[in-house]
């Protein structure tokens, strides 16, 4: 373990935890983690999907669906928002048997950018918590895994618009201030969200497959008028659907 004057610099490479958390049964390799309100739920009462198990938490449980799609058996959980919340599940997920993750979600947009538009991150910015308990300082994670291809080659292959992006993950939400929006903006951050970074961190570390989807939904191009817009809700049945799409993609 290194040491360092700030905790959250400290790094421990060791990967047995002392908590650890098993489940009942074997999940499928591939999955859908979704921070998609009510959708996943919705989806799967309607396709009659099998519970696998629940994740009992302090604030609400998450049950984990097992769906049949394109011919695969796959996961399909909600995520909780913020990177602690969403790791812990991404965690349990990881620890019974899925290896391949794609995961969507909303994103406030730090440039002039349409409401409802798809975006691939390939890098995020680590301004958040959770990485660094999962790899060793540095102010970005790479999403260089095979899921992130995936997900270009399915969107392309379905017309899809599209950009890749630089995006910015942090942990205060209501600390986005001018400044750091301006700063984050110059280093050429295209996007701000809360848990990317965590999850790319985490999946490196656990050698695991992992790739997002993002949307956007409000806008803060402007330090002097932000734009709440409608929060991308026209994006949420859209983005579940593409990434059912992407993880069975052949």
């Amino acid at each position: 373990m290194t040491r360092n004057e700030i905790p959250i610099l400290e790094y421990d490479s060791t990967e047995r935890s002392l908590f650890s958390h098993k489940i009942k049964v074997s999940l499928p390799q591939k999955a859908v983690y979704g921070f998609l309100g009510s959708c996943i739920d919705e989806y799967a009462a309607a396709c009659g999907a099998e519970t696998a198990e629940v994740i009992h938490t302090i604030t609400r449980d998450y049950p984990i669906y097992i769906i049949k799609y394109n011919g695969e058996e796959i996961c399909l959980l909600q995520a909780p928002m913020g990177a602690p919340a969403a790791i812990q599940n991404m965690e349990l997920l990881l620890h019974n048997g899925v290896k391949h993750i794609v995961t969507a979600g909303s994103c406030g947009v730090l440039r002039d950018m349409p409401e409802n538009r798809f975006l691939v991150p390939v890098r995020a910015l680590r301004d958040e918590g959770s990485s660094y308990h999962y790899l060793p300082p540095s102010r970005y994670v790479e999403l260089d895994m095979p899921m992130t291809a995936q997900i270009c080659r399915c969107l392309g292959a379905a017309g899809m618009s599209y950009e890749k992006c630089t995006t910015w993950t942090t942990d205060g939400l209501f600390r986005e201030t001018p400044g750091k929006v301006a700063s984050r903006r110059e280093e050429g951050c295209d996007t701000v969200e809360m848990e990317c970074a965590a999850l790319a961190a985490c999946a490196k570390f656990r050698g695991i497959d992992f790739g997002m989807l993002l949307f956007t939904a409000d806008s803060l191009a402007d330090a002097d008028n932000y734009d709440r817009r409608e929060f991308g809700q026209a994006s949420l049945v859209p983005a579940l659907k593409l990434c059912l799409d992407i993880i069975t993609y052949k």
